[in-house]
């Protein structure tokens, strides 16, 4: 299952959301983030699903790899899902059978901070797999270059971002190995109590802080030997261009807005 988590990955395809300026991408997610809390009805939700799906379809990933991709997280989903659907109350009585009551508002409210999550899911994804790590520590560090007026340390800043970014899929095999190295030796992870579960992921914690570690370690050797200075007086190979596709992708972002804003109740 590890393997099939998609965050954090990149997946070079030739599309245009692949060409765009990584401050473009960046604008764009933060802004739907934020925006992404407007949506409070089923017509403001239907428009940010049917503006993420022409963002997935012009990225050329393929659907069924985003759809394969929520897996690991599918639980979370459904427990989002489930406590709304149980603990919220208001509108006319669905179901009743002992303690047990679900109400319209709960439903409602279960089906829309679900897709919400999916939509946010999906966005997010689409940044690091349409942008290579390199590219988003740029596109951070020029968004965050203002702030070096304030001696912020923008470049180091950055490069942490896309390193922890570039480290999630990383961890994520590592894990996987880890498990099937633990399932030879007879560890059960999915079957039995909850308890017996959560005690078998346990040793799992121990070899993977190690090997984050040493990983670390290894990256800041490497790092060192090769007289790498980060900040002030580096050049760059490659220079952000800000196109007029990146200027349209504002506008689209502008455009999802304005309609949330309209059809919102």
């Amino acid at each position: 299952m590890m393997e099939k988590m998609i965050f954090g990955r990149y997946v070079p395809v030739d599309s245009i959301i692949h060409k765009l300026d990584p401050r473009a991408k960046l604008i764009f997610v933060f802004a739907f983030i934020c925006i992404v809390f407007l949506a409070n009805n089923a017509a403001t939700y239907g428009i940010m699903a049917l503006f993420t799906l022409v963002l997935i379809l012009m990225s050329r990933i393929p659907v069924i790899f985003l759809i394969n991709g929520l897996k690991p997280i599918l639980f979370l989903i459904i427990f989002t899902f489930f406590l709304h659907v149980f603990f919220t109350t208001g509108g006319a009585l669905l179901f009743h059978f002992s303690f047990i009551r679900i109400y319209e508002e709960g439903l409602r409210q279960g089906i829309f901070i679900s897709l919400r999550f999916l939509l946010l899911i999906f966005v997010t994804s689409l940044l690091t797999l349409t942008t290579s790590p390199i590219s988003i520590t740029d596109g951070l560090e020029s968004l965050l270059n203002p702030f070096k007026k304030i001696k912020l340390p923008v470049h180091e800043l950055a490069l942490m971002m896309s390193i922890s970014l570039r480290f999630i899929p990383t961890l994520m095999d590592e894990t996987d190995k880890i498990m099937k190295a633990q399932t030879a030796r007879g560890v059960d992870f999915t079957s039995g109590p909850i308890k017996d579960r959560v005690k078998a992921v346990i040793p799992l914690l121990i070899p993977l802080f190690v090997s984050s570690f040493k990983r670390a370690e290894e990256l800041a050797t490497a790092m060192e030997a090769r007289g790498y200075r980060g900040g002030e007086g580096r050049s760059k190979y490659r220079l952000l261009k800000w196109t007029g596709a990146d200027s349209l992708t504002i506008l689209y972002l502008a455009l999802m807005a304005s309609l949330l804003i309209i059809f919102r109740s």
